[in-house]
């Protein structure tokens, strides 16, 4: 015992010497592979129970994980004034986890990642719309670059679009519609707050759609529901802490990496091998969203 305990000291120390930027660099990487172990995990049990089912028992669990940091905060995270707001940002997080999973269930992974890149994008049309942020040239640029690299994937008029397609492009515009009111809330609310409200509201709302489609299952499925949430929620606190470390664009080239690892776990487990059009839709789509965000950084620089 005493031998682990010195060894994990001496990890501590090691991570407590290196740069912030390079421990949220690595923390960046590991909610990748997290990220996209919990898709594929959703993909696998999506054959045997819903995505609903499936996307409550996702919450169920966070909850579960959330809980010791309830009770060792004695509940003081919860104390807010905003809590419609934070009931609101609950109801599209769900709509946008349900049609994310849905997607998911019947869908290619790797097409289905990569068309969730697009959610920044959205965001940046909304944070004109919505916040009143300033008019850019360049942003509109990009954004209109970000579309071209869907319908690269997407292909209308040309193949076909399928449903899974068509609900995670839905599921993207509602993921940012949640970033534009977590960045609402971020003024006066803390992020323990926002994370503690999200899963207890998502926990909450996906109760009923669950019940709609319930469907028995075995202890063997409960043991992989079990890892959908631990994985789901090590990539959230992953996430979370790495975008305390540094900066946010820092960190975003590496968010690509979820393509990779989607598209290893579709050819592996499931024999489901991305196209060229998906591969370079997903890079328009990427860069079209790592250039909005690096340029408002410099936008941000300037005026502090």
């Amino acid at each position: 015992m005493n031998t682990l305990h010195a060894r994990l000291r001496g990890y501590g120390t090691f991570w407590q010497t290196m740069t912030p930027a390079v421990r949220g660099i690595i923390l960046m990487c590991a909610s990748t592979v997290a990220f996209s172990i919990m898709h594929g995990l959703v993909r696998f049990v999506s054959e045997v129970l819903p995505p609903f089912q499936i996307a409550f028992f996702r919450n169920l669990f966070g909850i579960a994980f959330l809980l010791p940091l309830l009770i060792r905060s004695r509940f003081s995270m919860l104390r807010t004034n905003r809590l419609g707001l934070h009931a609101l940002r609950g109801v599209v997080n769900i709509a946008a986890m349900l049609m994310f999973f849905t997607a998911l269930s019947i869908s290619p992974i790797a097409k289905v990642t990569a068309l969730s890149f697009a959610a920044p994008i959205f965001m940046a049309v909304l944070a004109v719309l919505v916040l009143g942020e300033r008019f850019r040239i360049y942003r509109w640029l990009a954004i209109l670059s970000g579309f071209v690299g869907m319908l690269i994937i997407l292909r209308p008029g040309i193949i076909a679009i399928d449903l899974g397609a068509v609900l995670v492009t839905g599921s993207a515009v509602f993921w940012a519609v949640a970033m534009i009111l977590i960045k609402i809330l971020s003024r006066t609310e803390s992020s323990l707050t926002i994370v503690a409200y999200m899963g207890i509201f998502l926990g909450g709302f996906s109760i009923l759609p669950a019940l709609w489609v319930w469907q028995p299952f075995g202890l063997q499925t409960l043991g992989w529901l079990v890892m959908i949430g631990l994985f789901g929620t090590l990539a959230q606190m992953a996430l979370s802490q790495s975008l305390k470390e540094t900066d946010p664009t820092a960190l975003m080239p590496f968010d690509f990496l979820k393509l990779i690892w989607t598209a290893l776990i579709g050819a592996w487990f499931f024999a489901e091998i991305p196209d060229i059009y998906t591969l370079i839709g997903a890079g328009l789509i990427f860069a079209s969203g790592f250039f909005i965000a690096l340029r408002e950084r410099q936008s941000k620089a300037t005026v502090d």
